[in-house]
């Protein structure tokens, strides 16, 4: 069944915050700041595009930051998602391990480089998905 208004409209939302939080994963970095806290966005930005598509396709999803969960329910509904976005899984940890005091490891600027490469990727996608810019 085609997508109808409202679905379309709120995942044109879900869109607008997604490409929100991949503009604060840009930002140049204060001192001060931690590149963990950039990466969370990026990672941020990359879930909201998946549940994006997920909203645009009826597709119900549970509250998680787990991007391979939200992958998951794409597929089951049919919908083919390409391997290299599988990759973007490793985004989840911005959003569960590495925001909090006491994470496992610091994430340097190489690493950030690398999540900002990831969530664009994903939006890239969704974008196509979605037929929006």
């Amino acid at each position: 069944m085609p997508p109808d208004a409202r679905s379309r409209e709120v995942a044109a939302e879900w869109m607008r915050r997604a490409r929100s939080n991949l503009v604060r994963a840009k930002q140049p970095k204060p001192e001060e700041a931690l590149w963990e806290d950039f990466c969370f966005d990026a990672q941020q930005a990359a879930e909201k595009a998946v549940k994006a598509i997920l909203v645009f396709h009826g597709v119900d999803f549970p509250r998680t930051h787990r991007i391979s969960e939200l992958l998951a329910l794409l597929n089951q509904a049919g919908h083919v998602i390409p391997a290299s976005l599988w990759e973007a899984d490793r985004l989840s940890d911005y959003a569960i391990l590495t925001r909090y005091p006491g994470s496992r490891y610091p994430v340097d600027q190489p690493e950030h480089g690398q999540a900002v490469e990831l969530s664009e990727q994903v939006l890239r996608w969704a974008e196509r998905m979605l037929h929006t810019r």
